[in-house]
């Protein structure tokens, strides 16, 4: 387990109303046997304390929080789906919930996975996959550079005014605040356009290739670019900081950079897919080789490493060091990079983690593939990043002892 820093921040704890179920998977458990039993949950007292904490200062309605320890899933779900009296509902497996950011690693996952097949190299420019930014700045961006956020300076969002039929456009007009590969400044119109173009080399629309070729290949059945309309009862309300009602909003390249919405029993196979890659326990080779090539270091940013929307610390690293990455100033300030030329080798000595949110929702998965250990954290309001990683940090610390 990571060394425990000698200052950590305080979290009050205080005791919730709402409770975890209470039987847990066995660990010699078969993993398929466990996901198969949807009534095993987590026994963990310091689950229960983290998450009920969070949720009496936040004023959370729902989390649901799943570990993946040594190959078997176990979960644990607190409050409710939904505070509407006509749809109220208590968390469940079946819960979906927006994970926000969380859902670039999915765009990740795709774009090495095309990568793999060949379509593209990290190294082609925007240019050599869409003709029509020939002689424009955008052109001459390399895909890494996208994945990375490392082009030269697009924004956090797209500006004001923006929508699908102008998209183009915005790309074809953009202007470099600074050199590509000197800066990385967190953008959802860089990987956007990265998963956009890995999609178009494939010959395929993005929500097609996710939703009828990735998701199935990793196994996952309830995860969604759009919820389904026999899956809606399971979708859960989110709430903003005012508690009021709200779901994501539609906009340019949503489904690339924030669109999914999925259990957490689901994103946790997604943190196991992530851990099996280094044990070569995957029947399908080309994602394995996908998931792993999406945890290189291709960026550096002070101690942690930008990989393809994964983003990891050496171990042993501390509570201070994953909190200080998550920081506002982090996602909204560019930041001083060094490029890295990926050994190609696996990294399982690494903490990967990815925060995310939506106007309700808070997101959190994390994962140290030399452990075997993950969590996935889910709820229906969004709280500070480095809440949700201190809240994983303590949870996983328990897993170790």
């Amino acid at each position: 387990m990571p060394v425990r820093p000698v200052h950590l921040l305080p979290l009050v704890f205080a005791v919730g109303t709402t409770s975890a179920q209470a039987a847990s998977a066995p660990k010699d458990a078969d993993r398929s046997t466990v996901e198969q039993q949807s009534s095993r949950s987590c026994e963990n007292p310091t689950m229960d304390q983290q998450i009920e904490a969070l949720m009496d200062h936040h004023g959370i309605p729902g989390v649901s929080v799943a570990l993946v320890d040594h190959g078997n899933i176990c979960l644990s779900h607190y409050g409710a789906a939904s505070r509407e009296t006509s749809t109220g509902a208590a968390v469940n497996d079946d819960t979906l919930f927006e994970i926000g950011s969380v859902s670039k690693t999915f765009t990740a996952a795709l774009g090495a996975w095309v990568q793999q097949g060949g379509a593209f190299s990290l190294s082609d420019s925007a240019a050599s996959i869409e003709p029509d930014f020939e002689g424009h700045p955008v052109g001459e961006v390399s895909m890494v550079e996208l994945a990375t956020y490392t082009a030269g300076g697009f924004p956090l969002q797209f500006p004001a005014g923006v929508d699908d039929a102008t998209l183009h456009d915005y790309f074809v007009n953009w202007q470099p605040d600074f050199a590509a590969g000197t800066k990385r400044l967190y953008s959802n119109p860089s990987i956007g356009l990265f998963g956009l173009l890995a999609a178009q080399s494939e010959g395929s629309s993005f929500a097609e290739l996710m939703q009828d070729s990735v998701l199935p290949t990793l196994g996952l059945d309830a995860t969604w670019l759009t919820v389904p309309d026999d899956q809606a009862r399971h979708y859960a309300q989110g709430y903003n900081g005012d508690d009021q009602p709200v779901r994501v909003n539609p906009g340019p390249l949503d489904t690339q950079a924030y669109g999914i919405k999925t259990t957490a029993r689901d994103l946790a196979r997604f943190v196991q897919a992530n851990i099996d890659a280094y044990q070569g326990s995957q029947d399908d080779q080309r994602m394995a080789q996908a998931l792993l090539a999406t945890h290189q270091g291709y960026a550096a940013v002070g101690e942690m490493q930008q990989g393809l929307a994964w983003e990891s610390y050496a171990l042993p690293t501390t509570l201070d060091a994953l909190q200080n990455g998550t920081t506002a100033e982090m996602a909204l300030e560019p930041q001083p990079v060094t490029m890295l030329e990926p050994s190609g080798e696996p990294q399982p000595q690494r903490w990967y983690h990815k925060t995310g949110s939506t106007g309700g929702f808070g997101a959190y998965a994390a994962f140290m593939p030399a452990h075997e250990l993950g969590i996935v954290i889910l709820a229906n309001k969004r709280y500070p990043n480095g809440e949700r990683v201190e809240a994983a940090w303590r949870i996983l610390e328990t897993l170790e002892q």
